[in-house]
């Protein structure tokens, strides 16, 4: 069973919102959420920690590629994080999370992805998951929280036992991530959906056919994917995905 709201399976998740450089929509950008609103998808973003212990809805752990400013998200303040220029923003800035909440007020699902911290996915958590649920304690809309490391999931759902929450999933390839071959290998089975009780997995769309995935569907638990580009990746997602998390194009939404 899950805690998701409908909206969650019914509706494409626009990728860090909407975002289109070109058009001046940076992903996570406040222009990408109301693009992603009006469109009427739902809207996954991402949060990082500030210096100061804030949320700011960003993706990497470095500013440069977003803004041309290099250095760690992590070692700024949170005025000092929202005061950057996204590349291609038109006046745009990285806003914090309390800004998109109000923004998008539940006109649309959306997906919190908690970033790990520290790049090993291990149990040096808590700042940022006490701030997202702090974030999140009044907000009243469909909302669903996830991430890579189980031990966030773990301390945002003892700080937030009534948002629905989720394991983002993956093959664990050790060429693409800074863990051991073992820690790869444990965590691509998805050992720990039961243990946290999970209402979802947003798994990677190259790798949804794993036995695992479909064992976990079975129990009645959504699988959502990411990240699609294109219709034809689309088609092929949802043969095993009930929903998906999409980017570069416009999928239908449905009636």
């Amino acid at each position: 069973m899950t805690r998701l709201a409908p909206d969650f399976l019914r509706l494409p998740l626009a990728h860090r919102a909407l975002h289109d450089a070109a058009s001046g929509c940076p992903e996570n950008s406040m222009a990408a959420i109301h693009a992603a609103v009006q469109a009427g998808y739902g809207i996954e973003i991402d949060v990082q920690l500030t210096a100061d212990g804030h949320a700011v809805v960003f993706h990497d752990y470095d500013t440069r590629r977003l803004t041309g400013q290099p250095g760690p998200i992590r070692q700024r303040t949170l005025a000092e994080a929202c005061a950057l220029d996204l590349t291609g923003g038109q006046g745009q800035h990285p806003p914090d999370l309390p800004q998109v909440l109000a923004a998008v007020a539940g006109q649309v699902p959306l997906l919190i992805e908690i970033k790990d911290q520290d790049g090993a996915m291990g149990p040096n958590v808590g700042q940022l998951e006490h701030a997202v649920a702090d974030a999140v304690a009044h907000y009243d809309g469909p909302l669903a929280v996830m991430s890579f490391n189980p031990h966030s999931v773990a301390a945002f759902s003892a700080r937030a036992p009534h948002v629905p929450r989720g394991l983002v999933t993956c093959s664990y390839d050790p060429a693409e991530w800074p863990l051991t071959a073992d820690t790869c290998a444990a965590l691509r089975e998805i050992p720990d959906a039961e243990r946290l009780g999970v209402d979802f997995i947003s798994h990677e769309a190259a790798d949804l056919d794993r036995p695992r995935v479909a064992g976990i569907a079975a129990r009645g638990v959504p699988v959502l994917c990411w990240t699609i580009r294109s219709p034809q990746a689309e088609t092929a997602a949802r043969r095993h995905a009930v929903n998906i998390t999409f980017e570069g194009y416009r999928p239908v939404v449905p009636a």
